[in-house]
């Protein structure tokens, strides 16, 4: 996948509680994760860190909500940096909370319908993200980007998310937190998530081929969004959310590996990683390795293993 790759900082740290996050896109830089997407035939434009504009008054009715005024601004700078990067190449969102998907999910979708294809999102999470700024108890805004994608109201301080993403098109893997309120609403939508107590029955192969054939069938683009707490925390420490029982280390290197045979996605955010919170850099330099799988890393020549 010898792609021109557009890497767009977002250091945002508006949208949970454990402050860190902000130092995610330093932390893929320092990993060297330009310099190994170039190894792999890759160019690299690194256009910095997005600037939002200074935050305006806005309000919710949940009093649990912090930062929303920030968090909207994120947003809006997001939406302009990723329709702008969808644009030019193959945009890497390196963040920064969960909560930068409002905005980069944003853009991308408003490329998408621009070009006149439908846009598919995988969400590689421990949780479903599917509160609206009404339902959240915590107030922390990285627990509600899928319900904004998918067109839930009670955005109303938010932009209109363009072309909401229909259930059928939304694939949310490795799942394994959702409490109540996102449970009922999952199921309002029409959105059953492949949790990981599937991928313990079925694998991982058979859920995301499934998947990949759709957005194939429908010469869609495919955004991946991909959270540090996807990964087991054994493995992957660097995350404020931390939830037992992720993924492996070969089972994440599959779903890269997976990704990349499929020449389908189009777009990639990498997020919630903290580097107050890791290991002498292992978290970091995993979702780089991790990047480098998608984009074409192999251990095998695949072809010739019959030989």
């Amino acid at each position: 996948m010898n792609q021109h790759c557009i890497l767009v900082g977002a250091p945002v740290d508006s949208g949970q509680s454990n402050p860190g996050c902000l130092m995610g896109p330093a932390s893929y830089r320092v990993a060297g994760l330009a310099a190994t997407l170039e190894d792999l035939g890759c160019t690299v434009d690194d256009r910095g860190d997005v600037a939002p504009c200074s935050p305006t008054a806005a309000s919710s009715p949940n009093p649990a909500i912090h930062h929303l005024p920030e968090t909207i601004e994120w947003t809006k700078a997001l939406a302009s940096a990723a329709q702008e990067a969808m644009a030019a190449g193959f945009p890497i969102f390196l963040g920064g909370d969960h909560s930068l998907s409002l905005g980069t999910v944003a853009g991308v979708a408003a490329h998408a319908q621009q070009q006149q294809r439908p846009l598919f999102v995988l969400w590689l999470d421990a949780h479903s993200d599917f509160h609206t700024p009404m339902t959240t108890r915590s107030g922390n805004l990285h627990g509600t980007p899928m319900a904004y994608i998918a067109g839930l109201g009670e955005f109303d301080a938010f932009p209109a998310f363009p072309n909401p993403v229909p259930a059928d098109r939304i694939c949310l893997f490795g799942i394994r937190s959702v409490d109540t309120d996102e449970r009922k609403a999952l199921r309002a939508h029409g959105i059953t998530p492949v949790d990981m107590r599937e991928l313990d029955e079925r694998g991982i192969v058979a859920p995301l081929s499934g998947f990949l054939d759709q957005v194939r069938d429908a010469n869609g683009l495919l955004h991946v969004s991909l959270d540090v707490d996807f990964l087991d925390p054994a493995i992957a420490p660097a995350v404020g959310t931390t939830v037992p029982g992720g993924a492996t280390f070969r089972e994440a290197h599959l779903v890269m590996e997976m990704l990349h045979e499929s020449q389908l996605v189009s777009s990639l955010d990498l997020v919630e990683l903290n580097p107050f919170l890791d290991e002498r850099g292992r978290t970091a330099r995993l979702m780089v390795d991790l990047t480098a799988s998608l984009m074409g890393r192999k251990v095998f020549d695949r072809v010739n293993r019959g030989l």
